[in-house]
């Protein structure tokens, strides 16, 4: 009504007002009424913004890749950018008078473009295909520095590369070369494996025919020690039954000695006793025989002089007519007979 209208900015927006060809109002998230005749706006947006690329470049070696990233940015000096782009709202507030805001990031990404280009012309395939960051890294340094981007207000917040992809049959290429390589390390690591194996089982075997030599040499020196020992064994026994020998040997003489002796003494006490007998029989041949009779009943036991008596009396018995004998006597005969005994 009357012209005057209100306006309510984000606070990502840079809102400024112009009248005569004077900035009246200006700051972020502003909200106002102004005589629509007379006033102009400028919006500008300063939050940030995520502009995706995706490029198709070719290597130092010529080989095609795509190349896919982001790049977050944002407009630092919205003075600056409205002086150079037409950032000037429509008379109904709901869009843009120009395109040149829609065309900032048409520069931006051509901008990045060149310098993606630069960056991955200078490089190989395989460096391009495992220096993603790299790229990223020196895209993101060439832009903070580029004219045009600083010249518009611009500041760069972020630059990533995701991806960086050769053509179909280059990977398929450098897979099958990978793949042969993998392959290659596979068989160098199974050759590796039983070489290790080989030498871990030739290093067994040694240790084990070190020690059977160990086990041999143990035993051999156990053979000998004991054969030492059985030797000195042998040696004492055929000492021992030498000293034996000899000891025998003594015995046997001294046996023989004794024997001798004994047989001496023997034959010098029977010719004694040869002699005493002579003797004694040579004075009994020329003694009477009642004499010697009665010598030889000294210290007889009566049973003995009883049974010589009846010795007289049988030599006499022609001449006894009638020997009486009464039962005790007998009896007492028999009796002295038994205690005699």
């Amino acid at each position: 009504m009357f012209g005057i209208r209100f306006i309510k900015a984000d606070p990502t927006t840079y809102l400024m007002q112009v009248r005569g060809g004077q900035i009246v109002r200006e700051g972020a998230g502003q909200s106002f009424f102004y005589y629509a005749p007379t006033s102009s706006l400028v919006a500008v947006p300063v939050g940030s913004q995520v502009l995706p690329f995706i490029f198709e470049q070719t290597t130092a070696d010529f080989q095609s890749v795509t190349v896919q990233g982001s790049l977050a940015y944002r407009i630092a000096d919205p003075k600056r950018i409205a002086g150079m782009l037409n950032f000037t709202l429509a008379a109904d507030g709901c869009g843009y008078a120009a395109e040149d805001p829609e065309n900032l990031r048409t520069r931006v990404e051509g901008a990045v473009e060149v310098l993606v280009q630069q960056a991955v012309s200078r490089r190989p395939l395989r460096t391009c295909l495992q220096g993603a960051e790299a790229i990223a890294a020196e895209v993101q340094a060439a832009l903070a520095v580029r004219g045009d981007i600083v010249g518009l207000g611009l500041e760069i917040l972020s630059c990533s590369v995701t991806a960086v992809r050769p053509k179909a049959e280059t990977a398929r290429a450098l897979e099958a070369e990978v793949r042969e390589t993998i392959l290659k390390a596979a068989d160098d690591a199974i050759y590796a494996r039983r070489n290790a194996a080989v030498e871990n089982e030739r290093a067994i075997r040694e240790s084990e025919l070190d020690t059977e030599v160990a086990v041999e040499l143990k035993q051999r020196t156990i053979r000998e020690t004991r054969m030492a020992a059985e030797a000195s064994i042998r040696e004492k026994e055929a000492e021992l039954q030498a000293a034996e020998l000899e000891a025998r040997i003594a015995l046997e003489g001294r046996r023989q000695e004794f024997v001798g002796l004994e047989a001496e003494n023997t034959r010098t006490a029977a010719e004694a006793e040869a002699f005493r007998v002579g003797a004694v029989m040579k004075a009994i041949g020329s003694a009477d025989p009642k004499i010697v009779q009665a010598l030889a009943s000294t210290g007889m036991a009566p049973a003995q002089l009883i049974a010589l008596a009846f010795g007289g009396i049988a030599e006499k018995a022609e001449r006894i007519g009638q020997l009486n004998m009464s039962p005790e006597l007998l009896q007492s005969l028999v009796g002295a007979g038994g205690r005699g005994q």
